[in-house]
């Protein structure tokens, strides 16, 4: 039994979401108190300073440096723990400030290295650079801007892969467009994922709803993995921790608080409610030996429901409770 009277949830389910939400509350507060370091490298024209302000929506960092000028390392900080170095030209990396600019990258996260779609792409300087950098960190990925004032935006991709042996992603944008800032975004997000940084990263970058949409499916997918085991039973504990995770993770993304309380009604009324774990253990009944199948499809299915019924409420700014999730999940859930 699930229930006892009133819906309220059994000792297992008790337990189940207290360790979860514990587990997960002490993840989200560790990554949310560490520091963030993203380095940025390329020539002074190569639209290093416009991107960062493209990707945060925000003037912070000084567009209109001309060659020579930036002769020192800068740190621009971000709210508390986002910094963002800006290094001086690719001539000035190689001389005297050359031993104080690995030691950034050493300790940078991510490493975005910039190139001018209408300029002389990659360089033997350029190329010598990236092969000093690439020494000390091999988060790298390389940003080939201003392709909107270029042609042949392929050949060029090719051309900087030949040379670089495919070893790091080739992102094409246009700082000022905005072409394929998103998909810059997502492949920094994706490095930070690996070093549980990308919460922190995320919540401060305006694109809220794809980050949000990427979370939902990386959540579906586990949730469908875990309800796949053969064993009875053995998908529940993973999967409230799956579904809270997720609930947590949205919360702080839209910066919208959320009680333990909450959270736990919110959970009891989708993975131990009529579309969830009690429905799975329905069909399994009825349905010998497609357990695992069903179990994977309806742990999936409720885990992506349950996360895109939330991001709509936060974006449309309604009140999450019960009534309001339930009506939401439920049309999520007929798609």
């Amino acid at each position: 039994m699930f229930f006892k009277k009133k819906k309220e949830a059994s000792p297992d389910v008790e337990a189940s979401f207290e360790s979860s939400f514990n587990e997960a509350t002490d993840e989200i507060n560790a990554q949310l108190n560490v520091e963030l370091y993203i380095s940025l490298v390329g020539d002074v024209n190569a639209g290093k300073s416009s991107t960062i302000n493209a990707l945060l929506e925000e003037e912070l960092v000084t567009v209109g440096a001309k060659p020579g000028e930036t002769i020192e390392i800068k740190e621009i900080h971000h709210k508390e723990n986002i910094v963002f170095v800006d290094t001086p030209g690719l001539d000035d990396v190689v001389t005297e400030n050359s031993a104080k600019t690995l030691a950034y990258y050493k300790k940078s996260d991510v490493i975005l290295f910039f190139l001018n779609a209408a300029g002389t792409v990659l360089s033997d300087n350029e190329l010598k650079t990236l092969q000093s950098i690439e020494k000390n960190n091999k988060d790298i990925l390389i940003v080939l801007n201003k392709i909107d004032a270029a042609e042949d935006i392929p050949n060029l991709v090719d051309y900087i892969k030949s040379k670089t042996k495919s070893r790091y992603p080739v992102i094409p944008i246009s700082s000022r467009t905005g072409e394929n800032l998103a998909e810059l975004q997502d492949e920094i997000l994706e490095i930070l994922k690996t070093k549980s940084k990308d919460l922190l990263l995320g919540k401060e970058l305006k694109d809220k709803n794809r980050i949000a949409n990427n979370w939902i499916i990386s959540a579906g997918a586990a949730a469908t993995s875990v309800g796949a085991l053969p064993v009875p039973g053995s998908d529940f504990v993973p999967l409230v921790g799956i579904q809270v995770s997720l609930i947590l993770k949205l919360s702080n993304l839209y910066d919208k608080p959320i009680s333990k309380a909450n959270a736990k009604e919110l959970i009891i009324a989708t993975i131990v409610g009529n579309a969830g774990k009690a429905v799975f253990r329905q069909v399994v009944k009825f349905i010998p030996g497609a357990g695992s199948i069903v179990g994977a499809s309806v742990a999936g299915g409720t885990t992506v429901a349950l996360g895109h019924a939330i991001k709509y409420i936060y974006e449309h700014d309604l009140n999450l409770n019960v009534n309001e999730l339930n009506k939401i999940y439920q049309s999520f859930m007929k798609k």
